[in-house]
């Protein structure tokens, strides 16, 4: 019995081989997840949210215009607006329009978000040293190709 189909308790194997797979992905994500949702909580924020944070950070002091910040997140999300306006609730982001074009809402981190994020760094590579610290540097080199081949239809670049 496959280690999936034992977990989830299924009676029977899984129909394809693509299936389980697609499975065994979503069931890991979930169970990585975890222990991030517990560093992060405590902090008011959600993988989202600290997503946003990581985008503007890397974006420095020229931000980014709004409607860019969705496009680099890791997991997309339909309204990117809400997430920005609770960060900026908190006074973790600032926005500001365009002088020459209104239409343009840049976003720039703040100095209290750049602090949470500095308090944040290390508890969260902590979490990922001890969820894939396991691994050697080969196979998280390849687990890292095998995902990013799984994520491209055949024949993609």
């Amino acid at each position: 019995m496959a280690a999936l189909q034992h977990e989830v308790n299924k009676k029977r194997p899984f129909e394809l081989a693509e299936q389980e797979a697609f499975l065994n992905l979503i069931r890991t994500a979930a169970d990585l997840e975890g222990p991030l949702l517990g560093v992060l909580k405590p902090h008011g924020l959600t993988p989202s949210t600290y997503n946003v944070l990581r985008i503007l950070r890397g974006s420095g002091k020229a931000g980014r215009h709004a409607s860019d910040i969705g496009c680099d997140m890791v997991v997309r999300v339909p309204d990117v607006t809400r997430l920005v306006d609770r960060l900026e609730h908190r006074g973790l982001v600032e926005r500001e329009r365009s002088t020459s074009d209104r239409r343009v809402v840049i976003v720039r981190i703040s100095k209290q978000g750049l602090g949470l994020l500095r308090k944040l760094d290390e508890p969260v590579m902590q979490v990922h040293r001890e969820q894939l610290g396991h691994l050697s540097d080969d196979e998280l080199r390849t687990l890292n190709g095998l995902l990013v081949k799984a994520r491209k239809a055949e024949g993609e670049d």
